[in-house]
């Protein structure tokens, strides 16, 4: 990779299987699943071979558009012995069933699973439990982990290029796809967008201590179903001193106002010898906008970096968690996007809630202990 110092690597890719024939079942074919998740196994190299749907049609669909097996329902794939990997792709409500038929099949050995893993984090710790109990391996798609500027800023602070973290921001103006399921969960912000960034940073910088959330509703969304959790802030206290601080802005303004070129996800790490910041291209989709960071250290006094690469999120990344996936299974060792971590960041959006709700700061251990 250009512009960088000799010294310094970026860790932008997924470790990829030795063996990438395993045989991957896919259930639930939405736009996750067939414009993101598919197309980035297979580019990968990675073997997607069968998919079902609550709706036949739209399986029969993706499975010729990706030369895969159309499946009648979940159950057969389940019961299908030549598959060992099932990526479940279906809305939060329905999942943990899914996963309770998936841990019952012997021949099963690994799960990915979606984020939110389930409705809160109670149920997500019983998922993650009986998935041990069973022996069996669970990721979480938490796959912004794999977005490449993401990635990049992480090695920066493995390799402490930037010293200790002291500020960090993730500030998202961007208005998503929503998805037709929130309508009857009641969810907008919280579970769906702020849940990638509330892991990013834990992926950075571990786990909070505490957390302080405040919300309003989204006037765009407000129009079809009532909501809560639209609009998002929140900021993240660790011991050490660092705050780390988001915003979920899905208003960005009315449309009729052209917010054009301010859509956007920007993010920032200042440390006691460095800074980076960078963008999440992701917005922009369908269209390929690498993400992207530019930084400086003490290190290298009157430079600043600029590495910039082809890749992106959507859909480069999503081959991530999968990979993850098979080679803990190959390796026999644990995932970092395991089920047991994913409760932390489970844990941490739930304190959102309780934060936003109670108005006050809700400290972490407070969950893990109920």
């Amino acid at each position: 990779m250009s512009d960088l110092p000799d010294d310094i690597s970026l860790n932008l890719y997924p470790r990829l299987p030795q063996n990438r024939n395993v045989p991957i079942g896919c259930i639930g074919a939405g736009f996750i699943m067939a414009d993101c998740q598919i197309p980035a196994y297979q580019s990968q190299g990675l073997t997607p071979v069968a998919i079902s749907s609550r709706n036949p049609v739209t399986a029969q669909k993706v499975a010729e558009r990706y030369g895969m097996q159309a499946c009648g329902s979940y159950q057969e794939i389940l019961q299908n012995p030549e598959i060992p990997v099932v990526d479940i792709a279906v809305p939060p409500d329905i999942q943990q069933e899914v996963i309770e038929a998936a841990i019952q099949q012997p021949h099963i050995r690994g799960i990915l699973a979606q984020k939110p893993l389930a409705m809160d984090f109670s149920a997500a710790r019983r998922i993650v439990e009986q998935c041990e109990a069973a022996g069996k391996v669970l990721v979480v798609n938490q796959n912004m982990r794999y977005d490449q500027s993401v990635r990049a800023c992480k090695s920066l602070l493995d390799q402490e290029v930037l010293g200790e973290p002291v500020f960090a921001t993730i500030d998202m103006r961007a208005v998503p796809h929503w998805m037709p399921w929130q309508e009857r969960l009641g969810w907008l912000t919280l579970r769906i967008m702020s849940i990638h960034h509330l892991d990013t940073f834990r992926y950075w910088f571990g786990t909070p201590d505490r957390v302080f959330a405040s919300v309003r509703s989204d006037p765009r969304t407000s129009r079809k179903f009532v909501n809560e959790d639209g609009i998002c802030s929140y900021i993240l206290e660790y011991g050490s001193g660092l705050r780390a601080c988001g915003w979920d802005d899905v208003w960005a303004g009315p449309f009729e106002s052209g917010p054009g070129s301010e859509i956007g996800i920007r993010w920032r790490v200042e440390g006691t010898e460095g800074l980076a910041m960078g963008t999440i291209g992701w917005p922009k989709y369908p269209e390929r906008c690498p993400s992207t960071i530019e930084f400086a250290s003490t290190r290298f006094p009157g430079r600043r970096f600029r590495p910039r690469w082809e890749e992106v999120w959507f859909p480069d990344a999503f081959a991530g968690p999968m990979a993850e996936l098979l080679c803990a299974l190959e390796d026999q060792q644990s995932p970092s996007l395991n089920g047991r971590d994913n409760l932390e960041t489970m844990a941490l959006v739930d304190a959102c809630y309780e934060s936003a709700k109670k108005h006050c700061a809700v400290e972490l251990d407070t969950l893990f202990e109920n």
